[in-house]
Protein backbone atom coordinates (compact mmCIF):
# COMPACT_ATOMS: atom_id res chain seq x y z
CA UNK A 1 0.00 0.00 0.00
CA UNK A 2 1.17 3.55 -0.90
CA UNK A 3 2.27 6.07 2.19
CA UNK A 4 0.31 8.32 1.36
CA UNK A 5 -2.67 6.47 0.72
CA UNK A 6 -2.03 5.62 4.67
CA UNK A 7 -1.37 9.26 6.43
CA UNK A 8 -4.59 10.37 4.23
CA UNK A 9 -6.95 7.68 5.40
CA UNK A 10 -7.45 9.39 8.97
CA UNK A 11 -8.50 12.42 7.15
CA UNK A 12 -10.76 10.95 4.98
CA UNK A 13 -12.78 9.52 7.84
CA UNK A 14 -12.81 12.93 10.03
CA UNK A 15 -14.07 14.63 6.46
CA UNK A 16 -16.64 11.88 6.06
CA UNK A 17 -17.92 12.02 9.43
CA UNK A 18 -17.87 15.95 9.34
CA UNK A 19 -20.26 15.30 6.45
CA UNK A 20 -22.51 12.94 7.59
CA UNK A 21 -23.46 15.01 10.82
CA UNK A 22 -23.53 18.89 8.77
CA UNK A 23 -25.83 17.42 6.81
CA UNK A 24 -27.99 15.36 9.12
CA UNK A 25 -27.79 18.78 11.32
CA UNK A 26 -28.83 20.76 8.72
CA UNK A 27 -31.98 18.38 7.28
CA UNK A 28 -33.20 17.84 10.96
CA UNK A 29 -33.09 21.55 11.49
CA UNK A 30 -35.06 22.39 8.25
CA UNK A 31 -37.79 19.92 9.22
CA UNK A 32 -38.10 21.01 12.65
CA UNK A 33 -38.15 25.10 11.51
CA UNK A 34 -40.79 23.95 9.23
CA UNK A 35 -43.09 22.53 10.86
CA UNK A 36 -42.61 24.95 13.54
CA UNK A 37 -43.11 27.45 10.70
CA UNK A 38 -46.24 25.43 8.96
CA UNK A 39 -44.85 25.00 5.88
CA UNK A 40 -47.24 22.67 4.94
CA UNK A 41 -49.92 24.88 4.71
CA UNK A 42 -49.94 25.07 1.24
CA UNK A 43 -49.70 21.85 0.95
CA UNK A 44 -53.49 22.00 3.31
CA UNK A 45 -55.19 23.86 1.80
CA UNK A 46 -54.63 22.12 -1.61
CA UNK A 47 -56.12 19.63 -0.25
CA UNK A 48 -58.56 20.79 1.12
CA UNK A 49 -59.76 22.53 -2.13
CA UNK A 50 -59.28 18.89 -4.00
CA UNK A 51 -61.95 17.31 -1.49
CA UNK A 52 -64.64 20.30 -1.61
CA UNK A 53 -64.07 19.87 -5.12
CA UNK A 54 -64.24 15.77 -5.68
CA UNK A 55 -67.90 16.27 -2.76
CA UNK A 56 -69.50 18.54 -5.16
CA UNK A 57 -68.22 17.76 -8.23
CA UNK A 58 -66.60 21.09 -9.05
CA UNK A 59 -64.83 21.94 -11.87
CA UNK A 60 -62.02 24.22 -11.34
CA UNK A 61 -58.99 25.37 -12.61
CA UNK A 62 -56.07 27.32 -11.03
CA UNK A 63 -55.37 31.36 -11.70
CA UNK A 64 -51.80 32.07 -12.55
CA UNK A 65 -49.42 32.29 -9.76
CA UNK A 66 -46.08 32.58 -8.93
CA UNK A 67 -46.21 29.42 -6.53
CA UNK A 68 -45.92 26.46 -8.97
CA UNK A 69 -46.13 23.68 -5.99
CA UNK A 70 -49.52 24.91 -6.22
CA UNK A 71 -50.18 22.97 -9.24
CA UNK A 72 -48.81 19.89 -8.11
CA UNK A 73 -50.59 20.00 -4.61
CA UNK A 74 -54.00 20.82 -6.81
CA UNK A 75 -53.28 17.64 -9.03
CA UNK A 76 -53.32 20.61 -12.26
CA UNK A 77 -51.19 20.73 -15.44
CA UNK A 78 -51.01 24.24 -16.05
CA UNK A 79 -52.29 27.44 -14.91
CA UNK A 80 -55.00 29.61 -16.71
CA UNK A 81 -54.65 33.10 -17.07
CA UNK A 82 -57.06 35.44 -15.17
CA UNK A 83 -59.37 36.56 -18.73
CA UNK A 84 -59.35 32.77 -19.45
CA UNK A 85 -60.97 32.36 -16.00
CA UNK A 86 -63.30 34.73 -15.86
CA UNK A 87 -63.94 33.61 -19.48
CA UNK A 88 -64.76 30.42 -18.66
CA UNK A 89 -66.40 31.47 -15.14
CA UNK A 90 -68.94 33.80 -16.83
CA UNK A 91 -69.81 30.71 -19.77
CA UNK A 92 -70.50 28.70 -16.87
CA UNK A 93 -67.68 26.10 -17.60
CA UNK A 94 -66.66 26.70 -13.83
CA UNK A 95 -67.86 25.99 -10.80
CA UNK A 96 -64.66 27.19 -8.52
CA UNK A 97 -61.44 28.86 -8.81
CA UNK A 98 -57.87 29.26 -6.80
CA UNK A 99 -56.41 32.35 -7.11
CA UNK A 100 -53.98 34.36 -4.76
CA UNK A 101 -55.48 37.16 -2.76
CA UNK A 102 -53.72 39.57 -4.60
CA UNK A 103 -55.35 38.37 -8.07
CA UNK A 104 -58.79 37.45 -6.22
CA UNK A 105 -60.04 40.87 -5.72
CA UNK A 106 -59.77 42.16 -8.76
CA UNK A 107 -61.75 38.69 -10.36
CA UNK A 108 -64.43 39.01 -8.22
CA UNK A 109 -65.71 41.88 -9.58
CA UNK A 110 -65.83 41.13 -13.26
CA UNK A 111 -67.12 37.40 -12.37
CA UNK A 112 -70.79 37.40 -13.08
CA UNK A 113 -73.68 35.71 -10.62
CA UNK A 114 -72.82 35.40 -6.38
CA UNK A 115 -68.82 34.35 -6.15
CA UNK A 116 -67.78 33.60 -2.62
CA UNK A 117 -63.74 33.68 -1.48
CA UNK A 118 -63.48 31.35 0.65
CA UNK A 119 -59.75 31.83 2.60
CA UNK A 120 -57.49 28.72 3.79
CA UNK A 121 -57.25 27.48 7.23
CA UNK A 122 -53.93 29.09 8.01
CA UNK A 123 -54.12 32.54 6.22
CA UNK A 124 -51.99 34.18 8.90
CA UNK A 125 -48.60 31.57 8.70
CA UNK A 126 -49.36 31.68 4.46
CA UNK A 127 -49.50 35.60 4.29
CA UNK A 128 -46.51 35.83 6.33
CA UNK A 129 -44.51 33.72 3.92
CA UNK A 130 -45.71 35.61 0.92
CA UNK A 131 -48.63 34.00 -0.33
CA UNK A 132 -52.46 33.56 0.30
CA UNK A 133 -54.58 31.81 -1.90
CA UNK A 134 -58.63 31.76 -2.01
CA UNK A 135 -60.70 29.53 -3.65
CA UNK A 136 -63.27 31.30 -5.51
CA UNK A 137 -67.04 29.26 -5.63
CA UNK A 138 -70.58 29.82 -7.11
Amino acid sequence: MNAKATTLRPYLAITFIFAILFTGGYTGWKVITGYRDRRDALAVFARNVRHEAEAHHWRYEVVFAKDEGLLLYLRKTHFVKPADAVTEWNAGNLDALVASKEKAAALMSELKGDALAQSQPHEREQHQQGRGYVLITR
